[in-house]
């Protein structure tokens, strides 16, 4: 099993590792790590990039997907190059932090929006996605006006503002599942055989089970703003936000 260092400490943005398995799939040449700051993807947020170190050569890491309890890095900057690539390998990670920063702001962004709307409203989460600073959330209700999304963006910058600290944890299931709204979700989507589960809490506003990466508090994510919103059926209604530049 792959040891993932971004549960414990989303501000790593370099580590070294050892690999533990070579293959090719789809015609690319992947590599599984023995522990790995890349997150794969997951919960809408996108999978990382950045590079990988080995034989002297820094090649791309362009996608990561889980495997048979490894997460499994696609290399790319290969053509034309002669590289000694094996399993015993130690090995230079490095993460696009610019990405990976952006996208931990937009993460929280999310949390404090389905916070923000789960406290004022009541109003369960059917969907969500981000890309790199904005992204975008469906939620149970059965009416939307230019007026009360202007009243969430506000909350929400509040909540920024408010600079709230961001804790993680990983409990047992069956502790996890005794927290009060834990799955703020219609599906609830972790599958029973998973007996460990993460949660993130922004202190005061919202505790969830994620297993993606965050701020260390909401003042990080600078600034929301709500650039639409669109009726997606009957009781089923969609955000778009977008974050701004970080605090200094």
């Amino acid at each position: 099993m792959t040891e993932l260092l971004y549960y414990h400490d989303s501000y790593l943005q370099d580590f070294e590792a050892i690999i533990v398995a070579v293959d090719k799939k789809e015609g690319r040449l992947r590599v599984a790590l023995d522990r790995t700051a890349f997150y794969p993807g997951g919960g809408g947020q996108p999978n990382d990039i950045g590079w990988l170190t080995v034989d002297g050569r820094k090649l791309t890491v362009d996608s990561i997907k889980r495997d048979g309890g490894h997460l499994w890095h696609a290399l790319g900057g290969m053509k034309g190059a002669s590289i000694r690539i094996a399993p015993g390998q130690r090995v230079r990670c490095e993460l696009d932090w610019a990405r990976r920063y952006t996208l931990m702001r937009t993460h929280t962004a999310m949390h404090i929006l389905c916070g923000v709307v789960w406290r004022d409203y009541g109003a369960s989460v059917t969907g969500g996605d981000m890309k790199v600073g904005a992204g975008r959330m469906d939620f149970e209700f059965a009416a939307m006006s230019g007026e009360l999304v202007a009243d969430i963006e506000r909350s929400c910058n509040v909540e920024i503002a408010a600079a709230r600290p961001v804790i993680t944890r990983t409990l047992p299931r069956e502790e996890a599942f005794k927290i009060p709204d834990l799955i703020r979700t219609k599906i609830n989507l972790l599958p029973k055989q998973i007996r460990e589960v993460r949660t993130v809490e922004l202190k005061g506003l919202d505790l969830q089970a994620d297993g993606g990466t965050h701020t260390g508090n909401t003042g990080e994510v600078g600034s929301m703003r709500v650039v639409n919103y669109q009726s997606k059926g009957a009781i089923n209604k969609r955000i778009y936000v977008e974050i701004g530049d970080p605090q200094a």
